[in-house]
């Protein structure tokens, strides 16, 4: 009797051994940008060492926002792992709907991550999701067309300049295009550079009463030089184009100069993935009246939802993919150049600053873009390129769809503005933002 209890019990311990030791399945949401597909393809090194398996969804941006702000907001529970980012991580971790991440060991090394993007991530001083990279925004420009046609690109220039450089520039019998914009419409698409926009000619998103500013004359000045400027010197059916279709035409010569993430620049200085990689310059965002606000804050980051139950599972991969030793294998397998920049002080090496001459102004465009001060006039929220509250991604994406109307030319700006002012009084009233 006395030995079957020992074999009922040690089959029994065996059994709860290999229930603790059962491998997981991750579902994990994330974007189509090329760092992120690097990710995917590197993550079987994590799945062999750790013994769980990944289940990717990757969307386009505004697809993936979407879905992700959808299953969040109604506790959905369809992803362990979430690419969210610097609106969302500070408003979704205060109201519970993320796990924090302060605990993934002193082998993390919290203290390697720029304290400006742990800060963007942070919510009552907890860290709710971890950078996987992290960007500003500049103006990247073609040397070699810049020498051919006599034109100096200043280290700060204005968006009068940019529009004077490109229509020096733009040949549309040879494809090539004088300034490359965002024009997919989405609070994180088009209205991410138009905000900056209207930063620079003197515009906020709302007064300190909240009451919304889109019919406002820098809001009507920088949308009217936007269109006009894309009409003149941009790229056909720029409606459809956002990130990263406006990286593959300037990666392919068809633009002469495009303002956006500075994240952009590894990729495009990349030999096997851009045919102008050393044709390139680079330059301060534009500005105009102003230069305040006219470079983003933003981080691509990986976040664990609250309802996920594969928590310690998550968290093991988070860490894997955001940690130094995820940096130095990226760089061995595509070159130090494709590191993930923005996030850590170590990627910043000797080696990577060498091999990177983007990187010290993408790094001080980072350190300096500083979301608590976005406009020129006081205002009564935070973000450069977005507004911090909850209400903003309605707001911005039904702004981005009524310019992105005006740019394909279905409405005027006066009548496109009109209708994202009026949304935005609306929601801002129903929300008890205005009394």
């Amino acid at each position: 009797m006395g030995i079957l209890r020992k074999c009922a019990l040690s089959f029994g311990a065996m059994m709860l051994g290999s229930h603790f030791a059962q491998a997981e399945t991750l579902t994990i949401a994330t974007v189509n940008n090329d760092d992120m597909i690097v990710m995917q393809k590197l993550a079987s090194e994590w799945e062999k060492s750790s013994g769980n398996k990944l289940n990717w969804v990757v969307l386009e941006e505004n697809v993936l926002r979407q879905r992700v702000t959808t299953d969040i907001a109604t506790k959905g529970g369809q992803f362990d792992i979430v690419t969210i980012g610097a609106l969302e991580t500070p408003i979704w971790g205060k109201s519970g709907w993320l796990t924090s991440l302060d605990d993934l060991g002193d082998d993390y090394d919290y203290n390697d991550i720029f304290s400006s993007v742990k800060n963007g991530l942070s919510a009552d001083g907890k860290l709710y999701a971890v950078p996987f990279y992290a960007e500003s925004s500049f103006t990247m420009y073609r040397t070699d067309l810049f020498e051919k046609a006599g034109l100096k690109m200043p280290e700060q220039p204005t968006w009068t300049q940019i529009a004077e450089f490109a229509s020096k520039l733009t040949d549309k019998s040879k494809e090539q295009y004088g300034v490359c914009l965002r024009g997919k419409p989405g609070w994180g698409e088009n209205m991410a550079l138009i905000t900056l926009m209207a930063n620079v000619w003197g515009g906020t998103w709302f007064d300190m009463k909240w009451q919304p500013q889109l019919t406002s004359k820098p809001w009507k000045d920088a949308v009217n030089y936007y269109v006009d400027v894309m009409t003149k010197y941009g790229p056909p059916g720029a409606t459809a184009n956002g990130f990263n279709e406006n990286q593959a035409l300037f990666s392919a010569g068809h633009c002469a100069m495009w303002v956006d993430a500075t994240s952009a620049a590894g990729r495009l200085y990349d030999k096997k993935t851009s045919k102008v990689a050393d044709v390139i310059g680079y330059a301060k965002g534009p500005g105009e009246v102003t230069n305040v606000g006219n470079g983003w804050f933003w981080a691509w980051a990986l976040a664990i939802p609250a309802t996920s139950q594969k928590t310690e599972a998550a968290k093991s991969f988070v860490k894997w993919a955001t940690s130094k030793d995820y940096v130095k294998l990226v760089a061995k397998n595509g070159g130090v150049v494709t590191s993930p920049p923005g996030t850590r002080k170590s990627t910043y090496s000797p080696e990577y600053l060498k091999a990177a001459p983007f990187a010290e102004t993408t790094e001080k465009a980072i350190e300096t873009a500083d979301p608590s001060k976005p406009t020129r006039d006081p205002v009564p929220y935070n973000g450069i390129s977005f507004v911090i509250i909850p209400e903003y991604q309605g707001i911005g994406t039904t702004t981005g769809q009524a310019i992105a109307g005006a740019l394909a030319g279905q409405t005027s700006v006066d009548e496109a503005l009109q209708t994202a002012q009026d949304n935005a009084v609306e929601v801002m009233t129903q929300s008890g933002y205005i009394k």
